[in-house]
Parts: structure tokens; C-alpha cells; sequence
């Protein structure tokens, strides 16, 4: 089997102030980095476009006509401080949901072994009716509430590690005793959610904080006694990743000291967790990650090794 790549072009439409970290060349570095010979095999797929239906899997019509209505045609606007929408941001959400509803699909049709969406915005910081975070739309609830209705499972996992929590993650699948959700995290740290006691409404929130300055060590031996029990035990039919990198130690956001070969190691064991409960069935999509060049060598170490447990 293979992995799929999924990405567009519009994902570097959605233009961001000067300065601001979530900028254009975070993709343009990650599609460098899985250009070269290595990355051949990936089998490329141009992400469609999501539909309003997609988009209803996570958030109220209300929600998705209001952003919808604030796409500007000619500026750059701010939703809040952090979260900015250009000319091209709405096409360019609409890719990243496009792209993990596709990814779905291509990986439980049996089109390949898994897949990595190469988009942005991000999204899991996207709550119900609140864009935040350099986030629009939940992709990662998208991905799993779409292979749960179109595709008839009965239970999917998301597993975050990116450094911030996935506060949208959580707050659009409290209600949901068929979607796990575990996340990794610094803390402190924005958004400042994440406690080891916001355990949803049926017990299915798995949150593991992390103290800054915390290493490879401490990130591994968490998974080992908290996440990949507690997935083991939920018996996902699909896993779906929220993959940011931005837990590397170069990154400038936070204060946690991962290198590439943890990213690794996480997506290693989580393919080893897929093959064992679900047929190896793995979805990625890239959320944070902030340091340009720490951002393509990690995304480029977890695609690796998505490729290598799809084979």
C-alpha cells in the first residue's frame, strides 16, 4: 500500500499579516521538504474543495455563514488577534477540509494505507461557533465524524500532539462517546484548556499537559502510560492525527524540547496501535509548527514514517 499526499494550491492563498507565524512559507517549506527523490513513491491527490455538508459535521450553519460572510474580497481582516482571513483564506480552509474528508475516503476505500494532508489553515483550535487560534474549521472532527457517517464506523480516535491543546478538538466532540480524543501539550501554555480533568462527557477526552522544558523522554513515557492505553481501549476504527511539530525545540511558540526523531517515533507507534486495531487505517493532518526549518525536517521524519508503515 501506499501514502497519499494531499494538498492544493490555494492553501498559500490564505495570506496572514507580516510577522505573523502562521505565514505562506509554512507550506511552501513542508512541500520542499517532500519534493525530493525520497518522497516519490507519495501518491499526490489535489485536495477538492469542502462542502457546506463537511463543514456541518463540526460547526452550526450559523457558524459557517458567518464565516463565510467575512471573507473579504480585497484586505486582510482580523477575526481576533491571532486569527486572520485574507481573499484567499475561505478557498484555502475549504482545501484543508476538503483534503481531510478525501483522505478519509482514499485510506477506508482501501485506495491506500494512509495518508498525510499537507494544508492550512489549521483547525484545531476551531471551536463551535469560534474561530481562534489561526484556526477556521474543525479538519480533525471533519476527518473523523466523516468516516464515522458517510463510511458507517462505529468509533474513530484523534490524537494531538501538537504543543498547544486542541481546545476546538475537545470542545467539538465532548458530546461524543464515539470519538476519542487525546492530546499532548504544554501547559501553561496557550490556550490555557487541556487539565487532566476535562475528561468529557463520557470519559472519552484523554489530556496529558506537559511542563515546559519538557524532552523527548517525558513525551514518550506519557504516550506509553496515558494515550496509547486509553486508545487500546476506546478500539478506534480509524485514527485520525492532529500533527503540529511545533513541540520542537527550535520552535519559538513554546518551551518544549522535541526533535524529529520523537515526531517519528509518535506516528511509529500510533501506525503499530493502527495495524493492530484497525488495518493500519491512518489519517494525518499538519496543524501547528513554526520554526520554518524544524517544521519541514519534522513533517518530513512523520511522512517518512507514514510511508514506511503503509508498505
Amino acid at each position: 500500500m501506499s501514502t497519499a499526499l494531499l494538498h492544493h494550491a490555494d492553501c498559500l492563498g490564505h495570506v496572514t499579516p507580516y510577522g505573523h507565524p502562521e505565514q505562506v512559507a509554512r507550506l511552501e517549506y513542508v512541500s520542499r521538504a517532500l519534493s525530493t527523490d525520497e518522497f516519490a513513491p507519495l501518491v499526490r491527490v489535489e485536495a477538492p474543495l469542502g462542502e457546506d455538508a463537511h463543514l456541518l459535521l463540526a460547526h452550526p450553519q450559523a457558524y459557517v455563514t458567518a464565516i463565510r460572510n467575512a471573507a473579504p474580497a480585497d484586505e486582510t481582516i482580523s477575526l481576533d488577534p491571532d486569527t486572520h482571513m485574507s481573499p484567499g483564506s475561505l478557498n484555502a480552509a475549504l482545501r484543508a477540509v476538503g483534503a481531510n474528508v478525501k483522505a478519509v475516503d482514499m485510506v477506508l476505500d482501501g485506495e491506500v494505507g494512509n495518508a498525510f494532508c499537507a494544508t492550512r489553515p489549521p483547525g484545531h483550535h476551531a471551536e463551535k461557533q469560534t474561530p481562534m487560534g489561526f484556526c477556521l474549521f474543525g479538519n480533525a472532527v471533519i476527518a473523523a465524524r466523516h468516516a464515522l457517517r458517510a463510511h458507517g464506523l462505529s468509533r474513530a480516535a484523534i490524537i494531538d500532539f501538537d504543543v498547544h491543546h486542541g481546545n476546538g478538538t475537545q470542545d467539538l466532540v465532548w458530546d461524543d462517546a464515539d470519538i476519542l480524543f487525546a492530546s499532548s501539550h504544554q501547559s501553561p501554555l496557550y490556550p490555557g484548556s487541556g487539565k487532566p480533568e476535562e475528561q468529557g462527557a463520557h470519559g472519552q477526552i484523554v489530556n496529558v499537559p506537559l511542563p515546559p522544558n519538557s524532552d523527548g523522554t517525558l513525551f514518550r513515557k506519557s504516550y506509553e502510560r496515558i494515550v496509547f492505553p486509553a486508545v487500546e481501549a476506546h478500539k478506534p476504527e480509524i485514527i485520525i492525527i492532529s500533527a503540529g511539530f511545533d513541540a520542537h525545540r527550535d520552535d519559538p511558540l513554546a518551551n518544549l524540547n522535541l526533535i524529529e526523531e520523537d515526531f517519528a517515533w509518535a506516528t511509529r507507534e500510533i501506525c503499530r496501535l493502527a495495524d493492530g486495531l484497525c488495518g493500519g487505517r491512518v489519517v494525518s493532518t499538519l496543524e501547528g509548527g513554526y520554526d520554518l526549518d524544524a517544521l519541514a525536517s519534522s513533517a518530513a521524519a512523520h511522512v517518512r514514517t507514514l510511508m514506511e508503515a503503509a508498505k
